[in-house]
This record gives structure tokens, C-alpha cells and sequence, in this order.
């Protein structure tokens, strides 16, 4: 890695005094990420040619950067990955899983992964097709690729970049070698992630010394029909801007067990561009009360700076087992200690589920800790992301995101969701907020209208088809469209009600099945309707309809996916091989899209 060299003595090696000294005053002014840039354009300066005009470089000759996104993050700093190595005099082709055609895995000598993982060890939405080619019988032997894998995750989970270690295993597995070793990065991911980038460029140029062109990196957004070019500081994490609350209002009736909020956020001119199947990011804070209550037991309550900075940079919700054996360590607190360690992990997890930050402090509370020392505990706060409601084109300056407020019981005290808690408990209209768009090509409407569309979603799973439906009647779309939601009551939980009803009886929704879980005594869910419409549901998906999944990754997505098995199975006359098969090859399609967290 491209590092300051203050340790070693001016003069030393073959750089002269005043070279050391440039070198020295310039990677001081570096970033992680810079510092990766400049890492590989050094390596490269030694195998890359004069740039020239060549034809594209074969798949032997060249690298293909693969990632597997939900947020942007991975696909960001695959873009960037690409862009280094392109620099580099490295030929490179940086492409989304959900566009890689499974058949060229055979021809590839040098492959990058850089893949996200979604909840308990999932594939990220848009590489589910592509994870289950990979792990499949069809999967080629590779004797012949080199490849490295870097994983993004998050530790709060169990199975922490599962998805990255499956692919690195399966890789392996299927005869190829390593480049280099895996790296899986925490929600923290810039530095880890700037020495692995640091580590791969020179690597494959040391591996590909290419005879051919130097190479700008060609990207392959999700779901798009053709290559473009991405710009070399994408990483996941869009500028943000301004939004002004224009209306806030309660969704559920007085008599609901849940608060569901509908927020309209106007853009005051604000240059967001958003497409339906897009999510806003809000960048949010924690409560006032909440960073108090943390920091009274540790006796740093008068401490205005760490308190401002626990409010807006830090995470002092989710509880890891990162936190806990660090807490730990840092106030000698044993039993803790003994916890942290792992050892009995149905009893850690038992003790991370029922509790947050908060509540480990106020059982374990430690003095003496230096405000550096508490913050140095935690990780930074995340924006959160919302599906938007809304279709640009039919409100335009505006933005309408669904969002239901999470709260459960911990052993102290009732606990809110960061953002929910501060979308839903306190927020009203005329607060501005910082927002930005997140990309979400894996869920769009397919291009021709006159498509037919089967939508399926739970809950706030709903949102994103509001804004599908207000787009097609904008433009007067054809096709037919079919709408499977669920909630708890019919009489207090039926979100959007009196939009669905208007856009059946203008014939826009040609059809609506509805799955009220609490309304009778056997609970019914939107997989119970599928399987009750099995027969129509398949001649749709016969007749070239695009299916739509929106909602719980946990338990709603997997249960609605095993029902879409069965109709397959059970109205195509297949096996659950070839179930599975003809729903993989709808994924790769671009007809089975989902959105699932």
C-alpha cells in the first residue's frame, strides 16, 4: 500500500532527499481511497503502454470487476476499482451480477468480486440470480481464473459476509486461484477496503502485463440495456441536499396496533432526478434523549461536544458483538468480557436481541472513559434508505416515502428505530432533512408498457408500487397490472385504500388481492393468495408478465418465493429443479426483480 514513509531516513533508497520529502508532504494530504489510486497508478506505470486505439482486449486479456449491490456501496467502489485499473494500463469491465451472462464465467482469467451481503447471509437482490448459477450444478470447472473476493457486510449479523465467503469457498472449490486473500469490511468499510483496492490493482498488473491499450472501466449498471461509463468517485454515498416536510400524515386508523407514515418532502428545486423503484436516503440523527440517557451512566453528561457528535456521527443503536467485547476490554467488565467472546453464541445472541448500546451501558456502566475512547467504541451512523412512493413525472419537486415506525421493549425501556423514531415520532411538516437518491436499477418498470406487471408486497412493501402505477397512468400504459398486498386489518391497516380502489375502477389495476393477517383466526398472508391464484398467476407469468416482490427479506420474501416454486411446479408441470430454473432464468430476465430488507 502507498503509504507516508516517515520511518524511514531522508535520503534512504533511491529516492533522493527532496524526492522523499514531496513524496512524504503528498501522502500525508492523501485519503484511504486516494492513496489506493496512487498505489495502483505506480504499479501500472510499469506494465502500461502508450495509450492507443485497439480493439476491445479478450476476456483472457482483460479484468472483470464483478459486484453484487443493495445500497450502491459495493457497486461504487467496484467502479472505482475499475477506474484504478483502467488507470493502471490494466484492461478492465466492471459489471453488475444481474448483467453478467453466467455462460462467460467459463473464459474469464482475472475476476474481482466485490460483493455486498443482505441480512442474515444473503446475496444483495441484484446477484441472487448469478450466487445461485455460481453454486449450482451448471457451474464450470475454473482452473484457469485468478481471482480475489472483498466483502461488505455488517457485524450486527451473525453471518457477517456470508455471501463473500460463499463466493470466495465456491470459487475455490471450483478450481481457481487466488490473487489475493478475502477481505470482509464492517459498516466502516473506506479503509479496509482502500488496502484491499490498493493490494489488487498491482496484483493484476503484475499478472496482466497487457500488450494492448490502456483502458477506461466500462460499468454495466443493473437492469440496464447498455454499458456506460460510471464517474471514477462513485462509492454509494450520493451528495446529499435539503428536503422541507411538506405533509405527515398517519396512515393507520385510530384502533391499529402499528403507526405507518406517509411523508411528502418537498425538493425546493433541489437537483434530485428519482425513477419509480429508486429509494431516498435520509441522513438522520439520533434522539437528543437517547444520547443523554447513554451518557449519564458513563458520567460525560455535561460533555455538549461528544453529546453533538453521538447526536449526528455515530451509531449508539445497534448492538454487535463487536461492541460488546470491546465495552468490555475497556472497563474490565468480566462477565461481558466472557459474553463477547463468543463462545456460547446462543446466549450472545439471546443478549443482543432484546437490547442496544443503551441498555448495555446502563447494566455495565464504566467511568473514566475519555470521549475519544467512547466514540472510538462505535461505528459511524448510516443513512437509511426508503422506498420512494412516488413518481417524479406525476409530482414533480416532490418526493413521498412510506415508513413504518419500528419499536420494541428492551430491558429498560421502549426502543425506537433511529430513523423511524425520528421520521414517524419527531418529525412535522416545515423540518428539513438532508436526503439523496439511491439508484435502485434492479426494480424497474419494464420499458415497454404494455408489459404486464404482477406486484406482490407486505406492509410499507407497498410504497414503491404507488409510484409505479401513478407513472403508467401518466402515460397511459396498456398493460395489464396486478396488485398482492398485505397488512394486519382490513379496517385500520389498509394503506393507500382509496388510491387502489380509484385506480381498479379506472381500469389502471386490472386486478387486487388483498391478505389481512389478524382479521380471522388462521393467520392469511400474501403467499396464501398466491397459492390460491396459482393458475392465473402462471398464465400471467406465460403471457411475459414481470413479477414484483416487496417487503420482510426475513420471512415474507423467502415464503412468497417458495409459494412462486410451488405454482411453477405445480401449473408448468415441472420438477422443483426446473421450478427453480424457470424462476432463476425469469431473475436473469430482468422479470423477477425484488426489493427486500
Amino acid at each position: 500500500m502507498f503509504t507516508t514513509m516517515s520511518a524511514h531516513p531522508a535520503g534512504a533508497g533511491p529516492l533522493t532527499t527532496e524526492q522523499l520529502a514531496r513524496l512524504q508532504a503528498l501522502a500525508r494530504d492523501l485519503g484511504p481511497l486516494q492513496r489506493a489510486w496512487a498505489s495502483g497508478y505506480l504499479a501500472g506505470m510499469e506494465s502500461a503502454p502508450a495509450p492507443a486505439i485497439a480493439a476491445v482486449p479478450s476476456a483472457g486479456a482483460r479484468v472483470t470487476v464483478l459486484f453484487g449491490s443493495e445500497t450502491g456501496h459495493a457497486r461504487g467502489l467496484a467502479a472505482r476499482l475499475g477506474k484504478l485499473l483502467g488507470d493502471s494500463g490494466v484492461p478492465a469491465r466492471v459489471v453488475g451480477m444481474n448483467d453478467y451472462r453466467p455462460r462467460e464465467l467459463k473464459d474469464e482469467r482475472f475476476l474481482l468480486v466485490v460483493t455486498a451481503t443482505h441480512g442474515e447471509g444473503d446475496p444483495p437482490e441484484p446477484a441472487r440470480g448469478f450466487c445461485e448459477f455460481l453454486m449450482g450444478r451448471k457451474a464450470p470447472r475454473l482452473d484457469a481464473l485468478q481471482f480475489a473476493v472483498l466483502g461488505l457486510g455488517d457485524s450486527s449479523y451473525e453471518r457477517f459476509c456470508q455471501t463473500a465467503r460463499d463466493f470466495d469457498a465456491r470459487l475455490e472449490a471450483l478450481g481457481a486461484t487466488r490473487l489475493q486473500a478475502r477481505r470482509d469490511c464492517d459498516v466502516d468499510f473506506d479503509a479496509p477496503a482502500a488496502e484491499w483496492i490498493a493490494a489488487a490493482v498491482p496484483a493484476c498488473a503484475a499478472q496482466l502485463r497487457s500488450t494492448g491499450p490502456r483502458a477506461t472501466a466500462v460499468v454495466t449498471p443493473i437492469g440496464a440495456a447498455s454499458a456506460t461509463v460510471v464517474e471514477a468517485d462513485a462509492d454509494g454515498r450520493s451528495a446529499h441536499v435539503p428536503a422541507v416536510v411538506l405533509d405527515h400524515l398517519r396512515l393507520n386508523g385510530r384502533d391499529s396496533d402499528k403507526s405507518t407514515c406517509h411523508i411528502e418532502f418537498d425538493l425546493d428545486g433541489a437537483p434530485l432526478r428519482h425513477l419509480p423503484g429508486d429509494a431516498l436516503g435520509v441522513v438522520v440523527e439520533n434522539d437528543p434523549a437517547l444520547v443523554a440517557e447513554l451518557l449519564e451512566p458513563l458520567g460525560l453528561g455535561s460533555d455538549t461536544a461528544l453529546a453533538a457528535a453521538l447526536r449526528t456521527d455515530y451509531e449508539i443503536t445497534t448492538l454487535t458483538p463487536a461492541f460488546v467485547a470491546a465495552y468490555a476490554r475497556a472497563g474490565g467488565i468480566e462477565p461481558l468480557a466472557a459474553l463477547g467472546a463468543g463462545k456460547d453464541r446462543t446466549a450472545l445472541r439471546e443478549f443482543l436481541q432484546d437490547r442496544q448500546i443503551v441498555d448495555v451501558v446502563r447494566e455495565f456502566p464504566v467511568r473514566g472513559l475519555a470521549p475519544d475512547a467512547i466514540t472510538g467504541l462505535l461505528r459511524r451512523l448510516e443513512p437509511r434508505l426508503y422506498s420512494i412512493a412516488s413518481s417524479a413525472a406525476a409530482n414533480p419537486g416532490e418526493i413521498h416515502v412510506t415508513v413504518a415506525q419500528v419499536t420494541f421493549r428492551s430491558a429498560h425501556a421502549e426502543r425506537f428505530g433511529v430513523a423511524s423514531g425520528q421520521l414517524c415520532r419527531r418529525l412535522g411538516p416545515g423540518v428539513s432533512l438532508p436526503v439523496y437518491v439511491q439508484r435502485n436499477d434492479g426494480f424497474r418498470l419494464p420499458g415497454d408498457p404494455a408489459v404486464p406487471i404482477v406486484m406482490i408486497g407486505a406492509g410499507t412493501g407497498v410504497a414503491p408500487y404507488r409510484a409505479f402505477l401513478q407513472e403508467r397512468e401518466l402515460h397511459g400504459a396498456r398493460g395489464r397490472s396486478w396488485l398482492v398486498f398485505g397488512e394486519r386489518r382490513f379496517r385500520s391497516d389498509f394503506l393507500y385504500q382509496a388510491e387502489w380502489q380509484q385506480y381498479l375502477k379506472d381500469g389502471l389495476l386490472t386486478r387486487m388481492d388483498v391478505a389481512f393477517s389478524r382479521d380471522q383466526q388462521d393467520k392469511l398472508y400474501v403467499q396464501h393468495r398466491l397459492r390460491e391464484r396459482g393458475r392465473e398467476l402462471f398464465a400471467w407469468l406465460e403471457e411475459g408478465a414481470c413479477l414484483y416482490v416487496c417487503g420482510d427479506a426475513r420471512s415474507m420474501a423467502p415464503d412468497v418465493h417458495a409459494a412462486l416454486l410451488d405454482i411453477v411446479a405445480d401449473h408448468g408441470g415441472r420438477d422443483h429443479e426446473a421450478a427453480r430454473e424457470y424462476l432463476n432464468d425469469l431473475t436473469l430476465a430482468h422479470r423477477y426483480r425484488r426489493d427486500v430488507y
